[in-house]
């Protein structure tokens, strides 16, 4: 590993750091090494990483100390936070925070920070389209991760703006549901419009080229899509690439997705209603001829579904009824 330029991966079990531990290690004469940071170095995921080779490294987003250690010597971090496991735009801040005190310490060369844009921006302060959240956020998972750029001012950094992940599908249980009448139903307050998506381990890989790439993408914001489709184009391609029956989509209002009270419907129901809204603004700052640049295995909808089959099979079947 000492020949190679050390890349710490943030997130390195998820999934955009998966995407790109897996990425650098599928390509051993590539200069580079992956440095997986997690907070758990026993746990099944960091194992199998450093069975593949990865240097394990324990730190925690919220103790920037830990972080430190973790980012010494190394020359690129890739930096993500998971707003989903705790809600907290203000919490997302500071981990960030975090991330580019402890780069900035260890001097590393180059960060990409995972990011997305202020959503605030689309709209006037006394919109009434949609709720303010956390007090003072439209969608606060994105608005969050928009304000936490300026963590990352005076570092060579690049803000990979990432889209919706299709992995969701089956990780985070969005897939459409087999009904008793054996058509299969999902709804979003997407009307017609298109949703920016990408494959989750693509984000990965993207980021892999950007390193690879160097200095160029340094001061540079990156968009990246896998691909834009209506909620009706992915359903049809749902249909054909699982063999299922009828797939619907059922085109809800916003005020209606938020109302169904699981953990994070207010959160949802204003991003997809951003996607919806704000459609050309929100696809026109992500680039599929960017993105394939950067990783010419960037997957469609299509290949992304016949690849990953069989974990969105099982999160297409109801959920068994409480005995």
């Amino acid at each position: 590993m000492a020949d190679k330029k050390i890349i710490a991966v943030v997130g390195s079990t998820g999934a955009q750091g998966g995407g790109l531990c897996a990425a650098i290690l599928s390509d051993p004469n590539g200069g580079f090494a992956c440095r997986a940071i997690t907070r758990d170095p026993g746990k099944d995921k960091a194992k199998a990483l450093a069975a593949k080779g990865a240097e394990v490294a324990k730190a925690d987003l919220d103790d920037v100390e830990s972080l430190k250690k973790a980012f010494a010597g190394a020359y690129g971090v890739y930096g993500v936070t998971n707003f989903w496991e705790h809600f907290s735009a203000e919490k997302e801040k500071v981990q960030a925070k975090n991330i580019a005190e402890a780069a900035k310490a260890a001097g590393v060369k180059h960060v990409i920070w995972s990011t997305l844009e202020d959503t605030r921006k689309l709209m006037k302060a006394d919109d009434k389209r949609m709720p303010m959240l956390q007090e003072k956020y439209r969608v606060p998972h994105f608005d969050a991760k928009a304000e936490a750029n300026a963590s990352f001012a005076g570092l060579p950094s690049t803000f990979l703006v990432t889209s919706f992940y299709w992995d969701n599908l089956y990780s985070f249980g969005l897939a459409p549901k087999k009904g008793d009448d054996g058509v299969y139903t999902w709804t979003f307050p997407m009307g017609d419009s298109k949703l920016a998506g990408i494959a989750a381990e693509d984000i990965g890989k993207v980021a892999y080229g950007i390193f690879k790439a160097g200095q160029q993408y340094i001061g540079k914001t990156v968009g990246i899509v896998g691909e834009n489709l209506t909620l009706n184009e992915m359903s049809q391609k749902l249909e054909k690439g699982l063999g299922l029956g009828k797939v619907k989509y059922n085109a809800v209002e916003a005020d209606t997705y938020r109302g169904f009270g699981f953990p994070g419907a207010d959160e949802m129901g204003n991003m997809f209603q951003v996607y919806r809204d704000f459609e050309k603004e929100v696809t026109g700052a992500r680039s599929v001829d960017v993105t394939r640049a950067l990783n010419p295995q960037v997957q469609n909808f299509d290949q992304f579904i016949a690849k990953n089959k069989s974990k969105i099979l099982p999160a297409t079947q109801p959920a068994p009824a409480a005995s």
